[in-house]
């Protein structure tokens, strides 16, 4: 048989038990140690079930609700050896549905399932998108500009918003967009005074480490003359233009100070000081889009007080101008210190970096042409387009793409061995991470470690920017620092690479501990490595999907994760909007017991 006769048979089986609710037949068409990825259209969450066993339980407790039909293979079929995989398209009761389907000797390894569209509530867009405008006379007509005035006049006052989104970075915008476009009415609240802001008031070196094809918005791709690497003031401007095209609701300089849960009416109130006001909000759900992670990790080292030079927490960085001639100490060694150090080098400071532990570090160059495949050029020419590379990203469930990277990594570290030794001879830790899966588990796991290197790390390797390993900080001193190990660093500027808290802190202080107790931390997949204990998630914490605190929602990540996310945030959130049923299956407990 062909490879398309194969995964028609198979799929035809798959669909026939579905039908029959012959739950012991549909398993027994995967591996025993398959795995069904779920994002909303069986469970109504984002979950991986791992092995037949959890499959057949998740089945019997979503297949009588879902009532799957019209399974159909999608696409081209790709084959290399006795693997075969496909795109498939799917009915439930509520929704349409897309996929991914991955047969290896003929059962099923891997299987994703994807809400794509509600069933008379379907995104409008294309062949039925809006028509702008009636074409009769109309003496009472208003005009677009007059009817987006009143718009963004009457909401948050005669009209509450369905949705509250708090933080109007790009996770902030997307879902915004992503929400507009589903005719729920929300509204984005902003400290900054510019759509665009959370990116112009970084460092003054950043650009985007990703490349360009990873990091389109929702629906509104660069253009084809857009730089690899994006600098970071051309993306604000970049989400400023996007906030407008798309016509979002937005309250600029505006700070949420504190959110309750009503519970006898179904909604938050919410208060914001805007305009030297504070204005209640009353939305039916409230998402903190306020970044990938939370408050900055600030350091309580012994004898801050003494110090008398600087010091500042790498998100207070602007630019070295105050710097130039001075002796600088970065102490951390991930992306953002990396950034800093380059940065002071540049103008001209003394630099030296502390290394409190290992770093996972892989040149740019090398993870463009290695790590990117599917959202390169290349990729496109052959057709793949943004839509289709983030939906055969997520038919990997994350177990497998552990192991897909610990390949990678091993090539990596092939390929580039003489930088690595020129790199550990300064004296600077190089690590791939507890598991060898490198630096995109890193970064889904902790957020830290990590760094992309596009030219700190030359510098490093020739004694340019030096290098202390091997120690933390045990304290201050009036003229510098004291490591743990007894070393003495002199210092007039000392910033503090030292992360940030999960994003679940931020939450904490304007909704309550107690509420920030029970969802628990955000991202991390429970690996069990240092800092992402166990136990095991198979997908990231939180995020994109319902918390244990009721109409509360968590959105963030980096360009690629807020673009494909978003839209499945969005698809809950209308739903529930529309009274369509929504049973969640794996619903969280409260993290703390007693909450």
């Amino acid at each position: 048989m062909t490879g398309e006769q194969i995964l028609s048979l198979w799929l035809g089986r798959f669909e026939a038990a579905l039908t029959d609710r012959d739950i012991a037949a549909v398993t027994r068409l995967f591996h025993g140690d398959g795995y069904w990825r779920d994002i909303l259209a069986f469970t109504w969450n984002i979950k991986t079930i791992e092995g037949a066993d959890a499959i057949a339980q998740m089945l019997a407790a979503t297949l009588a609700r879902t009532l799957p039909s019209d399974w159909a293979l999608h696409g081209e079929i790709e084959a290399e050896g006795a693997t075969l995989t496909a795109g498939i398209t799917f009915s439930t009761a509520t929704a349409q549905g897309i996929g991914r389907i991955t047969l290896k000797d003929g059962l099923c390894h891997t299987l994703l399932t994807v809400l794509d569209d509600l069933h008379g509530h379907e995104e409008p867009r294309r062949k039925t998108r809006p028509k702008g405008i009636e074409h009769v006379a109309d003496r009472n007509r208003k005009t677009w500009a007059a009817s987006r005035a009143d718009e963004m006049a009457r909401i948050g006052d005669q009209d509450q918003p369905y949705v509250l989104i708090v933080g109007g970075g790009q996770g902030g915008l997307a879902l915004g967009a992503r929400l507009r476009q589903l005719d729920v009415p929300t509204l984005i609240v902003d400290q900054n005074p510019r759509a665009g802001d959370s990116w112009r008031n970084r460092y003054r070196s950043l650009v985007l480490h990703d490349p360009v094809g990873y990091d389109h918005m929702p629906n509104l791709p660069f253009p084809q003359n857009w730089p690899v690497f994006t600098p970071k003031d051309k993306m604000g401007d970049w989400l400023e233009c996007y906030a407008q095209i798309f016509e979002l609701n937005i309250w600029q300089s505006t700070t949420c100070e504190n959110a309750r849960y009503d519970t006898a009416n179904n909604q938050w109130q919410v208060q914001v000081a805007r305009q030297g006001k504070t204005v209640t909000l009353r939305p039916r759900h409230l998402v903190f889009a306020t970044g990938a992670y939370g408050p900055p990790r600030w350091p309580d080292w012994p004898g801050q007080s003494e110090f008398q030079g600087q010091l500042i927490h790498s998100s207070d960085y602007r630019n070295a101008d105050a710097f130039i001639g001075k002796t600088c100490v970065v102490v951390g060694a991930g992306s953002s210190a990396h950034d800093i150090a380059l940065d002071l080098w540049e103008a001209g400071a003394s630099v030296t970096m502390v290394q409190r532990s290992s770093t996972t570090v892989v040149r740019s160059d090398t993870l463009m042409d290695l790590g990117f495949g599917i959202y390169s050029e290349d990729a496109q020419a052959r057709g793949i387009d943004v839509e289709q590379a983030d939906l055969i990203a997520a038919a990997t469930p994350f177990a497998l793409f552990c192991e897909e990277q610990k390949q990678l990594y091993r090539q990596i570290r092939q390929r580039d061995a003489g930088f690595y030794t020129r790199l550990a001879a300064s004296g600077f830790a190089v690590d791939f991470g507890e598991d060898g899966s490198g630096l995109m588990m890193k970064a889904l796991r902790t957020g830290s470690g990590y760094y992309i290197d596009v030219g700190a790390s030359d510098l490093i390797a020739s004694g340019e920017i030096a290098v202390v390993s091997g120690a933390d900080v045990d304290g201050l001193t009036a003229t510098g620092l004291v490591l743990e190990d007894g070393r003495e660093i002199a210092a007039d500027v000392v910033i503090a690479c030292t992360g940030y808290q999960s994003m679940h802190e931020t939450m904490a202080s304007i909704v309550s501990r107690q509420a920030a107790d029970a969802t628990g931390p955000c991202w991390g997949l429970g690996s069990g490595v240092r800092g992402d204990p166990g136990p095991w998630q198979g997908e990231l914490r939180n995020m994109w999907k319902p918390t244990a605190v009721n109409a509360l929602w968590y959105h963030g990540g980096n360009l690629a994760l807020s673009r494909f996310y978003s839209r499945f945030l969005a698809l809950q959130l209308k739903a529930r909007m529309e009274g369509i049923a929504t049973p969640v299956y794996g619903a969280p407990a409260p993290h703390q017991s007693g909450l």
